[in-house]
């Protein structure tokens, strides 16, 4: 597989997880940790400017659908 192809595979499998779980990654449990880091690892690369450009608008929805979730949280 290619970057390309791997990045999207994750890409999907951290959306598939959000929509499934009604709720993000968290740190405090272990089988989400693969899924955290890479949340945070390309949220590090957004912010610094670093993010091909191709993935900058799949992974700003991704963000807004996590956001979803950390605000309904907050409200609860």
């Amino acid at each position: 597989m290619t970057q390309d192809e791997l990045w999207l595979s994750k890409y999907n499998e951290v959306k598939a997880f959000i929509k499934t779980n009604h709720r993000n990654p968290l740190r405090h449990r272990i089988e989400d940790h693969l899924l955290l880091n890479w949340l945070k690892q390309n949220r590090k690369l957004l912010n610094a400017g670093k993010l091909k450009e191709d993935r900058v608008a799949k992974f700003e929805k991704l963000l807004e659908l996590a956001g979803v979730y950390d605000t309904i949280k907050r409200i609860i």
